[in-house]
């Protein structure tokens, strides 16, 4: 299963705090606007998300079909061929792309400890 790039999407409370903790510790921002609550930071290839307000908590998150650059790749599985293969594997869907559309869908699900697992695809 290729699940793609890999980040931990962070729940900020303060995203300017944020970026300049983030900073001190060699992370530069990426992608995203800090005017709409969300930044994407990267320090080589340790990619982190702040995002204010969006959502509580913080997630793993995986992009299918993107590397940590954000740039395509050619070969990648679907979510919903990541989907299909998680619920053979009795892994239960918090939320489920629509198994009969094409492009950007995302599937969320919990780990045994409840932490949350976002994949995320965006084309």
């Amino acid at each position: 299963m290729k699940l793609g790039a890999f980040s931990i999407s962070l729940g900020v409370k303060d995203i300017n705090a944020s970026k300049a903790f983030y900073e001190a510790l060699g992370f530069t921002a990426f992608a995203g606007d800090i005017k709409q609550n969300y930044l994407i930071m990267k320090n080589e290839n340790a990619i982190i998300g702040l995002f204010q307000g969006m959502f509580e908590g913080n997630m793993l998150t995986f992009n299918p079909g993107w590397d940590e650059n954000a740039e395509n790749i050619d070969e990648f599985d679907d979510v919903r061929q990541i989907q299909k293969q998680l619920k053979s594997k009795g892994v239960t869907l918090i939320t489920e792309a629509d198994a009969q559309t094409s492009g950007p869908a995302s599937v969320i699900v919990h780990d045994p400890d409840g932490n949350v697992i976002y994949v995320d695809q965006h084309r």
